[in-house]
């Protein structure tokens, strides 16, 4: 198959080991800097251009849009699915996640466990109504567009949580989104990240902060280890990743007194849990294109 790897560049440890994996199963593939693409569209003919070529004959993409590219990078990916290309993660699936709020209410919809959440445009006059909602005083207080565990603040007394949100509104001229969250005394500086591909997990390991952080991710100086999910986990993972659509993702989620709390959903995962448990998640990924983009092309074949 042809396969293309939507991304910032081919020296990402994740797209390397995609990039391998594929080519070593005879695959094609293509690294593709997203960022340096443009799409032509007219009727019938969704055209991608890059580096003054036209971009076409793809089976499958493997999208790893960056964050701060998440509307550039899925309007690209969206167009190779115009185009009737297999892709691994739906544009609108990853749009969906990088939205903090839409995600928690898709969540909650879908009856997983998440850690109790209020939204909130900026200051209001009811912050302490806010809190008191949140059980009180220690609260996580969350930018909705923030990423990599930038833009978390635990505010442990209601006037430091006061100073925290007017900090957060005066960054933007418009108003921030901010979330504020319960803090999960039992769980704190520890979470578990799940890999799931195709609606299995793949691979699972507990982060945990090195020193008195409360956040636990990687990014922040967090040490990865192996960790054993319950059957109760393990079933949450899977069904936040099918809330979400998201056919390959990873799902952050928090041991708590009352059971398993999904934090977040992941839409482009990173691939260091390879080496913390020693799973080949980037074989998983090209397995699971191979056993479903030949099927995606039977089914547009049976429908033209």
């Amino acid at each position: 198959m042809k396969i293309a790897i939507l991304s910032n560049g081919p020296g990402n440890y994740s797209t390397r080991r995609l990039k391998e994996e594929a080519e070593l199963r005879g695959h094609e593939v293509r690294v593709i800097k997203y960022r340096e693409c443009y799409a032509t569209i007219e009727k019938s003919n969704p055209e991608i251009n890059y580096h003054g070529e036209k971009l076409k004959d793809f089976d499958a993409i493997i999208p790893r849009i960056a964050a701060s590219y998440t509307r550039y990078g899925g309007a690209i990916a969206r167009q190779f699915e115009m185009q009737g290309v297999f892709t691994t993660a739906s544009s609108i699936a990853i749009a969906r996640s990088r939205d903090k709020l839409r995600s928690m209410q898709l969540l909650a919809r879908a009856d997983v466990g998440i850690p109790k959440t209020v939204f909130s445009r900026g200051v209001t006059p009811d912050v302490d109504d806010l809190i008191e909602s949140l059980g009180g005083t220690p609260v996580i207080i969350k930018l909705a567009s923030g990423t990599h565990g930038n833009g978390v603040v635990l505010a442990e007394t209601k006037k430091a949580a006061k100073s925290v949100l007017q900090a957060f509104y005066v960054m933007d001229d418009d108003g921030t989104n901010i979330m504020l969250q319960e803090f999960v005394e039992e769980s704190a500086g520890t979470d578990i990240r799940v890999l799931v591909v195709g609606g299995k997990v793949v691979a699972s390991m507990k982060r945990q902060s090195l020193d008195d952080d409360f956040r636990s991710n990687l990014h922040q100086g967090g040490e990865g280890v192996m960790v054993k999910l319950t059957d109760e986990e393990r079933k949450i993972a899977q069904r936040a990743a099918k809330a979400m659509g998201l056919s390959v993702c990873g799902v952050d989620l928090m041991r708590s007194n009352r059971g398993p709390l999904v934090l977040e959903v992941n839409s482009s995962p990173g691939f260091q849990i390879e080496k913390v448990t020693g799973r080949n998640v980037a074989l998983a990924i090209i397995e699971y294109i191979e056993q479903n983009a030949n099927k995606s092309r039977r089914r547009d074949r049976v429908g033209a």
